[in-house]
């Protein structure tokens, strides 16, 4: 499909509201030849969008990719849009205003004031008010009920007023605890969300109390909810998926336009009246349609309910194949998915560089690709989705609250019947995100163990196997020996003449540089199946595994001197040092490993001995020279 793209910024891509919202602006974007784009602000595994704050979220996620933002309200900081709007992005803001925007709202204030006229008309004066007044459009729900008790000459005294601290059943369960603390000084109650109105009924069910006869109560929203439940909720019906294609109409109007001034649209609501305000009840219209149309819903999430289970499975279980590939999403009612990973010191503000670490289904060569996450997601993702059938491209954060790892892209249908929150893209992107941690915690828990296997066993200082690893490769030398005919070994050890010296002259420091260099000089001498170790100060061991031939301890031992004893550069300064070496072989007397070392430890202080009488005999100077 052609045409443009348009960005949906929302604190979930799916769900009751913010699903319906994103599948009417998909409707309306496809019957105009472009399409949608749903964008996640909050991290994955948020529970509500109340609860979880304002999202913290920076990123220019898809700015490339789109011609505009629909911004929800709770998405983002309006330091967000005014980036977008400096960036020349037209942007349009749903539920709440932000300076420069055009925006789109229900009518509250005709909903609102036909609920509170109802509630008059069946004689109720002590009419309170329930919503979470963070939001702008609960604001305006509150006002209009004000100006609504007014034009009936009633007034909203402050007792019945009742901020419900968030938009969903647990805010109205707080609002029914105060009012039955307070001896229920309303006779009726309009909710500024159907969520509440449920919470709240169903409080006062538990405390004995029933609606409409104890408190009539009217909500804002007709969720499905509202019809099935009992009382069934009487309540003032927005139509979301008009809210939504309403913002796509007025972003298509917006872009490529500059200089146009804000525009508010408002999106007519009406009141559906049921059994809780205190009408008769008139039961529910069951014909073959709905019924079918029920049936499917819970087929779907019944399906929801198995990815949820499966995703749990495949991320979090044991499994062979890593995470980043992608091969979970078959799991799950996306067909396609692309994920992008940030460098570990990217800057949530810039327009970082993603890395493509996996695709699904894979064979479009896109891994290993790098990209700025503003042209993220690649264009292969748009061109699969339907839009017409009711797909999208959804795009969701994978972040922790121990890291933020980058961006899954994948293509799927809009949920539109789930609870907000609980639609698939946020469910995968917390179990990817839990996945990645573990992975990263299990690679870390193995570098650790590896190194504390490696100090255990290897001299901190040169980095060569120590007397504890020494006495394990003279073991496996001793029984190779025992099962291979004609398989010999030798020992050698190794003492330095005049290393003290060193040490005296020029500081310990110096010393450790020699003894590096030393390890280092021997290791270049050896076959890989040979041994060097250091035992500690200036001793090193030698295990030539392996004597090709009779004699070849002795041509090693010489080479071994005659490198050991060359001049060392330390400090800009030259230093020679001497070497006395021991040799012990097996085979002989049947020696074992521990036996061998003590010849070979034997051989070695006899050779220095002779050292020390030739040294002592000759002209030449017994020390070390460190010039």
């Amino acid at each position: 499909m052609g045409g443009r793209t348009y960005g949906v910024l929302s604190p979930f891509v799916g769900g009751d509201y913010y699903g319906t919202i994103i599948a009417g602006a998909n409707r309306a974007a496809v019957s105009g030849g472009d399409r949608v784009l749903a964008l996640q602000a909050l991290d994955p595994g948020s529970y509500t969008a109340d609860r979880s704050g304002l999202p913290d979220y920076r990123r220019p996620v898809s700015w490339g990719r789109v011609a505009g933002l629909i911004v929800l309200t709770g998405a983002v900081h309006p330091s967000y849009v005014e980036g977008a709007l400096a960036a020349g992005l037209p942007v349009v803001t749903v539920g709440h205003s932000v300076a420069g925007c055009s925006s789109v709202f229900a009518d509250n204030s005709s909903g609102v004031r036909s609920a509170v006229g109802h509630l008059v008309g069946h004689g109720h004066e002590r009419i309170a008010f329930a919503g979470h007044l963070a939001h702008q459009d609960i604001r305006e729900r509150y006002e209009s009920y004000g100006s609504a008790l007014a034009g009936h000459g009633l007034t909203a005294p402050p007792d019945l007023v009742f901020d419900a601290g968030d938009n969903h059943e647990s805010g109205g369960e707080a609002v029914a605890d105060r009012l039955a603390a307070a001896g229920m000084p309303a006779t009726a109650v309009v909710c500024g969300t159907d969520r509440n109105a449920i919470g709240l009924i169903r409080r006062l069910a538990e405390a004995g109390r029933t609606v409409p006869a104890d408190l009539a109560v009217i909500g804002f929203d007709d969720i499905a909810d509202a019809m099935y439940m009992r009382p069934s909720l009487s309540t003032v019906r927005q139509a979301s998926d008009d809210i939504g294609a309403v913002a796509v109409a007025l972003l298509s109007e917006l872009a490529g336009v500059e200089g146009a001034a804000p525009v508010v649209r408002r999106v007519p609501t009406g009141l559906v009246t049921r059994d809780s305000c205190g009408c008769p009840p008139t039961g529910l219209p069951v014909t073959e349609d709905l019924t079918r149309y029920l049936f499917g819903q819970v087929c779907k999430l019944q399906a929801t309910l198995d990815v949820q289970h499966l995703l749990g499975v495949e991320l979090l279980g044991a499994h062979d194949h890593d995470p980043r590939e992608l091969g979970w999403l078959k799991r799950t009612t996306a067909f396609a998915g692309c994920l992008g990973l940030w460098r570990d010191d990217a800057v949530p503000a810039l327009d970082t560089e993603l890395r493509v670490e996996g695709e699904y289904p894979a064979g479009h060569d896109v891994v290993g690709a790098t990209m700025p996450v503003s042209e993220f997601p690649p264009p292969r993702l748009f061109e699969l989705a339907d839009g017409a059938a009711g797909e999208a491209v959804f795009v969701v954060p994978i972040r922790s609250a121990i890291r933020d790892w980058g961006v899954l892209a994948a293509v799927g249908q809009i949920q539109e019947a789930t609870p907000p929150g609980s639609e698939m893209m946020n469910h995968s992107g917390a179990l990817l995100a839990a996945s990645l941690d573990r992975g990263a915690m299990v690679a870390a828990l193995r570098e650790q163990e590896q190194r504390l296997r490696d100090a255990a066993l290897h001299d901190p200082l040169t980095g060569l196997p120590n007397r504890v690893l020494l006495a394990d490769r003279l073991r496996q030398a001793g029984l190779r020996a025992a099962r291979q005919a004609g398989h010999r070994f030798a020992v050698l050890l190794l003492d330095l003449n005049g290393f003290k010296a060193v040490n005296d002259s020029l500081g310990h420091a110096a010393g450790d540089v020699l003894l590096v260099e030393v390890a280092r000089r021997l290791t270049g001498l050896l076959r890989e199946s040979d041994t060097v170790a250091r035992l500690g100060g200036d001793e090193f061991v030698v295990l030539l595994d392996g004597l090709p031939a009779d004699g070849a301890e002795t041509l090693v031992r010489d080479t071994i001197a005659a490198r050991l004893t060359e001049p060392y550069l330390i400090d800009g300064g030259r230093v020679s040092v001497g070497v006395s070496i021991g040799v012990a072989l097996s085979g002989e007397d049947g020696a074992g490993p521990d036996d061998l070392l003590r010849r070979a430890d034997a051989a070695m202080y006899q050779a220095k001995q002779e050292a020390r009488v030739r040294a002592g005999s000759s002209s030449g100077p017994s020390h070390p020279s460190t010039r």
